[in-house]
């Protein structure tokens, strides 16, 4: 099969690979649909996160199942499904309270930009479609199996309520599946922080009612005068910088919740700081599969429509051409088709 590797920065190659095989009896290989390039992507990329031997790359999928382990009993060869990029058994302590992504047995997904993935731990990750959706669903679907399920936990650990204000920092895909969400979740007011235009029309028609395009103090400060000089009761951190967070955490009231998704590179929290505001922070890797079943019907009811980050659609063997493109940002994010 064809797959994609790395092997520095910059340098990202689709060769031939052993197709998967199923190792445990809880495994299942999936011939791929769709997949995509992630932000997180881009860390060992431009040179941010050692990236060791040439490895394989991508861990957002949705595919058919084609071969299954002799434990898996919810899904079967033939079906159409989404996953998550953090598998789980969906029965130990931590499954069972909601957080799949600590689930015991977790295994992060690394080889999905493939054209045929094993999924370790498939019967507790994989959720199947009622039937096949149509091609223009797929994006959507896509979406869901982490950036969606990803602005989802972020909107949630910030405590997004009805009637609320929410900040969000961030304008790539998941910051902006996190406008889906707070919108969702019934936020009356909704600041998008962008830079970028194409950005901010799709974050306002994703539901955002403010842009901010400043950063770092002037942000913090156009916040404050857009809630009345208190600050947003949630934040939603997307992007994972030292910038960022600070501006997150100085951009939430006394009392109020950042949530941060972005996986953190470089920062740090001063405890003396965080104590005296009064701000509640919680984070971490989504539990995309307690969202899996919610979403996907969202997504199948025309009630959402996340596919819509996919800026651009590329052939597998174009891979480069994808990284190449967000790094720049010419693209918010480029799915994949094998």
């Amino acid at each position: 099969m064809r797959a994609t590797v790395i092997h520095a920065p910059g340098d990202i190659r689709v060769e031939d690979a052993p197709e998967p095989k199923i190792l445990k009896s809880t495994d299942a290989i999936i011939r791929t649909v769709a997949t995509c390039v992630c932000g997180s992507d881009l860390w060992p990329y431009r040179g941010l996160e050692p990236i060791g031997d040439p490895h394989p790359m991508g861990h957002e999928y949705v595919g058919i199942v084609e071969e299954v382990g002799s434990e898996v009993g919810n899904v079967k060869p033939g079906q159409f499904v989404v996953g998550s990029f953090a598998t789980s058994d969906n029965t130990c302590a931590n499954c069972k309270k909601g957080w799949q992504s600590s689930c015991l047995n977790r295994e992060f997904m690394g080889t999905c930009q493939a054209e045929y993935v094993r999924i370790p731990n498939a019967h507790g990750t994989l959720v199947a479609t009622d039937e096949h959706p149509s091609g223009e669903l797929v994006p959507s679907l896509l979406a869901v199996s982490d950036v969606m399920g990803t602005g989802w936990y972020a909107a949630l650990a910030a405590e997004v309520k009805p009637g609320s204000t929410a900040v969000v920092v961030g304008d790539g895909a998941v910051g902006l599946c996190g406008v889906i969400a707070a919108k969702e979740l019934g936020a009356e007011r909704i600041i998008a922080m962008s830079r970028h235009e194409s950005r901010q029309k799709l974050a306002l028609e994703f539901g955002a009612t403010d842009i901010v395009s400043e950063r770092g103090e002037e942000g913090i400060a156009r916040i404050k005068d857009l809630t009345g000089g208190i600050g947003a009761d949630s934040v939603l951190e997307c992007v994972g910088t030292s910038q960022s967070m600070s501006q997150a955490l100085h951009s939430a009231r006394p009392g109020g919740n950042v949530g941060f998704v972005g996986v953190p590179h470089e920062v740090a929290v001063d405890g003396q700081e965080l104590f005296f505001s009064q701000v509640g922070l919680r984070g971490g890797p989504a539990p995309v599969r307690r969202y899996l079943p919610d979403l996907i019907d969202r997504v199948l009811s025309g009630h959402i429509n996340p596919g819509k980050v996919f800026d651009l659609t590329l052939p597998l063997e174009q891979v480069a051409e994808g990284y190449k493109a967000m790094d720049e940002r010419r693209a918010i994010k480029a799915l994949l088709t094998p």
